[in-house]
């Protein structure tokens, strides 16, 4: 006789997912909450010109950025570090793709790859704007130039990790090149993609204010620069707190992203771990 066993999946109370939910916070708010209440009582009980209190930040953060500075520096920064990403995970992506399926393509660009990857992207910039002039142009191609390698390299080593055994399997099937790029390698190198793509945000982030510190009118990176040799310092703080919020924003948004993209990734983790 064979006895069958089921298994019954008991949903967690929403009372304790709400209890999860509130300690995530706790632990993720916790400690800036209190390096803020230490640096507040630092900066009164002995005021530093270059370190003001943090009520005096967020004052002058309210009176820079919410008005007409979110306007004029804000939105284009924000355009051109989306279009600088957008266009790195693309070209990353496709030309990844492309030299980790051909070998001969691989070896014959492994060489200059290596070289690129090894120039830190900030020197590209006098070279960049001599060729495109102080553009929107120069700022987008400077983003492009550093944050590109990351999705590159790690597509191409993802594409090139794809399990010989289902590349074979398609190939019986008969699938052509396309299908086998859309349903097999695309897909096999997705996690690689991802973990790329996560590295490239913070090297876009950093490049846009770079690139608008030396050769730009406006921006985050030239209000920076500005508040700085005027001796505004508040303000200079609350232009480094936007560009932390931002990067927290980013960080957001690809957290959901990547739990979309990856759901079926991150579900066969659960099963391993179960």
């Amino acid at each position: 006789m064979t006895l069958h066993t089921s298994t019954i999946v008991v949903p967690r109370p929403k009372s304790r997912a709400w209890a999860k939910f509130g300690e995530n916070i706790a632990y993720a708010l916790g400690l800036p909450i209190l390096l803020l209440v230490i640096w507040g009582v630092w900066a009164s009980a002995s005021p530093a010109p270059f370190f003001p209190s943090p009520l005096v930040i967020f004052e002058a953060f309210v009176d820079t950025w919410i008005g007409p500075a979110f306007v004029t520096d804000v939105l284009p920064s924000l355009g051109r570090l989306a279009i600088g990403i957008v266009l790195s995970v693309l070209v990353g992506v496709v030309a990844g793709t492309l030299i980790g399926l051909i070998r001969w393509l691989r070896e014959l660009l492994e060489p200059m790859l290596e070289f690129f990857r090894a120039i830190p992207p900030p020197v590209l910039i006098p070279v960049v704007a001599v060729l495109l002039g102080p553009t929107d142009s120069m700022k987008i191609t400077v983003i492009v130039a550093g944050s590109v390698w990351p999705v590159l390299l790690n597509t191409i080593d993802g594409v090139r990790a794809t399990d010989s055994i289902m590349t074979e399997t398609a190939r019986s099937f008969a699938l052509t090149p396309a299908e086998r790029i859309r349903y097999l390698v695309l897909p096999a190198a997705s996690p690689r993609i991802m973990a790329g793509t996560r590295q490239s945000l913070s090297i876009a982030l950093i490049l846009m204010v770079i690139s608008e510190m030396f050769y730009s009118s406006s921006g985050l990176g030239y209000r920076i620069v500005y508040f700085q040799r005027n001796y505004l310092i508040a303000e200079m703080w609350g232009g480094i707190l936007l560009l932390g919020l931002i990067g927290v924003l980013l960080a957001v948004i690809f957290g959901f992203v990547e739990r979309r993209v990856l759901r079926w990734y991150h579900g066969i983790k659960e099963v391993e771990r179960a």
